[in-house]
């Protein structure tokens, strides 16, 4: 039964909302008797994703969200399917869009290095320390690592210091 395949998809997509793997041959089986080309069926992954997701962020309890698709025209026992799978799964669903939002990347690991120059061919006497810090950016989205060099006067890493020392104090008062 079409409700049936529908909850199945809907379980398969919120499975990739929530960072796991989605299987898509099980989607293209629960599919293949729609005849459906493979654009089709990503677009039905996109929009079902976009309204459970949309959903979640919006703290939309399951009996308005059904109420909503009827409205839109989706068949009584296609809602009800759709908003029991989105129900079993608001609570984690909201967690980690949470966890998600507003960040494009995510700190992994900084490394630092301390030189002293001491002269140059410019200068005769320098004597300053340069620091050279290197941040290990991780993309959202792909995944990836991205080392982010930066070089500062000593006066400009105090200045840097300072700064996310307060951050840091204002974010422990915040949590």
């Amino acid at each position: 039964q079409s409700s049936v395949k529908l909850k199945l998809i809907c379980a398969q997509v919120l499975r990739d909302l929530l960072g796991e793997a989605i299987e898509y041959d099980k989607i293209l089986k629960l599919t293949s008797d729609a005849k459906l080309e493979s654009g089709d069926v990503k677009a039905t992954i996109a929009v079902l994703g976009f309204i459970l997701s949309s959903a979640a962020k919006h703290n939309v309890d399951s009996e308005s969200l059904s109420s909503e698709l009827q409205q839109l025209g989706l068949p009584k026992e296609h809602a009800s399917g759709l908003c029991r799978s989105y129900e079993e799964k608001q609570s984690p669903l909201q967690d980690r869009l949470r966890a998600c939002s507003l960040r494009l990347s995510q700190l992994g690991s900084v490394r630092w290095r301390v030189d002293y120059t001491l002269s140059s061919s410019e200068l005769q006497e320098v004597n300053e320390p340069v620091v050279h810090l290197t941040f290990n950016v991780r993309d959202r989205e792909c995944e990836k690592m991205t080392p982010v060099p930066v070089t500062l006067s000593a006066n400009k890493f105090w200045v840097l210091l300072a700064e996310l020392k307060q951050a840091q104090a204002l974010m422990n008062t915040l949590l």
